[in-house]
């Protein structure tokens, strides 16, 4: 998988800094600014630590089977444009030498529902599937409904008891980001259209 997150830092210098300080306890395996400066700190055949607990489909140790990229935003503006030119470069490269599907390029958000929002309601994402770099359900796929909740696990969304509406949130900060309210058709189409078109290669999520 390749997990996307966003660095929450005054920028990306310091970010690149404190993932390269052992006391952090934390590291990525790229670092990218809003300029598009690439810093690459931990080999894609490494362990990164960058998505703590979580987990997508049967997977439960996401930082044995992701490369992670941290990329400069504070959660709230937009993307730079040379910053998505440089990760649409990243990606095309990793998914090729590592034989990745552009269903597993996910967000931090998704792997880990209520927990984190990153890379947040700004990214893109659109814009990485039209160059075949991660997915995007087209609205005319999305008009049969299912059971969200079914549908949501066939996908590859992990899930506490009781921790439905963390889940709802993350797949409307990726998919539906202008949402509100509560469980509506329109994100029961959208997830239905994910689980029949992308459905997770391992075990389904669900709760557990």
């Amino acid at each position: 998988m390749v997990i996307l997150h966003y660095t929450a830092m005054a920028s990306a210098e310091a970010a690149r800094d404190w993932l390269c300080t052992p006391e952090a306890q934390v590291s990525a395996h790229y670092v990218l600014a809003r300029d598009g400066t690439l810093w690459h700190l931990v080999d894609e055949a490494d362990r990164a630590w960058h998505a703590g607990a979580g987990g997508w489909g049967a997977v439960c140790d996401v930082n044995s089977r992701s490369v992670g990229i941290e990329i400069a935003n504070d959660g709230a503006a937009p993307f730079a444009a040379p910053q998505m030119d440089a990760l649409e470069r990243l990606l095309a490269g990793v998914l090729q030498r590592w034989a990745i599907p552009p269903e597993r390029v996910l967000g931090h958000s998704d792997t880990a529902p209520g927990r984190k929002i990153d890379p947040g309601r700004r990214f893109d994402w659109r814009r990485l599937a039209r160059a075949g770099l991660a997915i995007w359900p087209e609205p005319a796929a999305a008009g049969g409904a299912g059971d969200f909740w079914t549908d949501a696990a066939r996908f590859g969304y992990r899930w506490a008891p009781g921790q439905e509406p963390q889940v709802l949130a993350a797949f409307r900060l990726r998919f539906r980001p202008w949402a509100s309210g509560g469980l509506d058709a329109a994100d029961r189409a959208v997830m239905a259209a994910l689980a029949a078109r992308w459905p997770c290669a391992d075990i389904a999520g669900g709760p557990g």
